[in-house]
């Protein structure tokens, strides 16, 4: 693993990148739904100028600098800072790029279906990704847990959109989940570890972790679980309640809460934590990573077996989204190379598939107003753009070559041949099958299927462009990485070594 000292470099970079959508966020709403050209090309250049920003970091994460920025000091060893290392870039470089093409299918959706409050969505939009950037390029805990809850009270307005019953149920599950449960693990945590470590820093590398060699391992134990129960976000069992009924809120919302932001700020805090707080060395010794592993294998496999009952699309696709959330972290826990390589990319593989995914549910609801899944059979017929891109990501969810999430499940499958845990070895080849049973039922219907009784599919085509056009580059960029997953796998071997 890697143990080399970082070369620091201080950059303002990292002060832009974050600044870049709250002052879009600002923007959107000086410009209000009068506006509304002007209002949407806010959005679009913020996240256009953030990915350029992010980008230009890119050369020097590669020549091994380590980006760094101070914004201020709270007490010693507790400060707001920033820093930009290979970890950072895999989130930040696909969430970046994922939040333009977001901006433009958000367009057309929104206006599709008429919408109300399009300047508060597309402002809170604007401070999620604020949230999540902030997330990305913490240098500590602290600073870590100050945008991650950034990010649950922005995203709250979105959750709470159309502002009915059902609306303002789910958002109050969402933040109360997400919430309730940094404050009553995360925040006890982090008081624990200052204590006992007198920093609150990341360390450099992922083999040694910030705490001293003379820890009690009780403590660093229970310290362990209370980071993993505090980051509910990452949607792994039994805190994963809130994220299917969060799906009332707008599709746009659905792809920023399961590929761009949200969950993706849970995976990423746990596993930042798991390797730059407590260290694969330590966790080694005290027997914490195969456990974990196999506790995530649980939602794995039962998150899939709920999907296969599901009938309405989008709620198939977030449980979908819990059981692929915690590959990411089964790959970290075996503690292999090519496991915890395999963890990292699905960071970025899942996130271009499954904004794929819910973005091809919005198009198809915006076209057709169809929700279940019965009722889209023949229609692949009808909407083949939509459903190509579909069938692109299911693939990657499912794991087959040559999309991306092949590259994602060679690297687990070989990690935990690596561990010896043919258990874990048999729940990725149990989840695959549990892919296939619910994903390839959706694609061969809507292309082979009978139409519905009565259903002619009459004046119906395909959604907008502004949508149509994200979808198909979204499936593309999936396909491109499964076959060329060089460019990504720059970064996480930077991070294993």
């Amino acid at each position: 693993m890697n143990g080399s000292t970082p070369n620091i470099v201080e950059s303002s970079k990292l002060l832009v990148a974050i600044l870049v959508p709250l002052l879009g966020s600002v923007a959107v709403m000086l410009t209000g739904k009068k506006r509304p050209n002007l209002r949407e090309s806010c959005s679009v250049t913020a996240a256009v100028l953030m990915f350029a920003v992010i980008a230009s970091m890119v050369p020097d994460i590669l020549a091994g600098r380590t980006l760094h920025y101070g914004i201020f000091k709270i007490l010693p060893g507790i400060t707001v800072t920033l820093r930009a290392d290979a970890f950072s870039m895999i989130f930040a470089l696909a969430a970046s790029f994922l939040w333009i093409l977001a901006a433009f299918y958000s367009m057309g959706y929104m206006r599709g279906l008429n919408e109300h409050a399009q300047t508060r969505f597309n402002a809170c939009f604007a401070l999620s990704l604020f949230g999540a950037m902030g997330v990305a390029f913490s240098d500590n805990l602290f600073t870590l847990y100050l945008f991650y809850e950034i990010v649950s009270i922005c995203t709250y307005p979105l959750v709470a959109h159309h502002q009915d019953q059902e609306g303002y149920d789910g958002a109050r599950k969402y933040i109360v989940y997400l919430t309730s449960t940094a404050k009553a693990f995360l925040l006890p945590a982090m008081a624990l570890i200052y204590v006992l470590t007198g920093t609150l820093d990341f360390a450099t590398n992922i083999s040694t972790g910030i705490f001293p060699a003379d820890v009690n391992a009780t403590i660093v134990t229970i310290l362990y679980i209370f980071c993993i129960l505090g980051f509910a976000k990452n949607g792994v069992m039994p805190f994963h309640h809130w994220l299917p009924g969060a799906m009332v809120a707008p599709t746009p919302v659905s792809a920023l809460l399961h590929a761009v932001a949200v969950v993706k700020v849970g995976v990423f805090s746990t596993t930042r934590v798991m390797l730059y707080v407590f260290g694969v060395n330590l966790m080694h010794s005290l027997n914490l990573g195969i456990p974990t592993a196999y506790f995530v294998s649980f939602t794995i496999l039962m998150a899939s077996i709920i999907a296969l009952s599901k009938t309405n699309l989008k709620a198939r696709l977030a449980y979908s989204t819990v059981s692929q959330l915690s590959y990411i972290i089964l790959g970290v826990a075996m503690l292999t190379p090519s496991s915890i390589d395999g963890g990292l990319i699905h960071i970025a593989n899942h996130a271009f598939a499954k904004i794929t995914l819910f973005f091809c549910a919005g198009a198809i609801y915006v076209a057709t107003h169809k929700k279940d899944i019965s009722e889209m059979s023949g229609l692949g017929r009808t909407m083949p753009f939509t459903f190509a891109a579909f069938a692109i990501a299911s693939l990657s969810m499912i794991g087959a070559p040559p999309v991306a999430g092949f590259v994602t499940k060679w690297y687990l499958l070989v990690g935990a041949m690596q561990a010896h845990q043919i258990g874990l070895l048999l729940v990725l080849l149990a989840s695959t099958l549990l892919n296939v049973g619910y994903f390839v039922p959706v694609t061969y219907s809507a292309f082979f299927g009978k139409r519905p009784e009565g259903e002619r599919f009459e004046g119906i085509k395909e959604a907008p462009l502004s949508m149509v056009i994200p979808i198909m580059i979204a499936a593309t960029i999936s396909v491109v990485i499964g076959i060329y997953p060089d460019f990504m796998m720059q970064f996480v071997k930077a991070v294993t070594g």
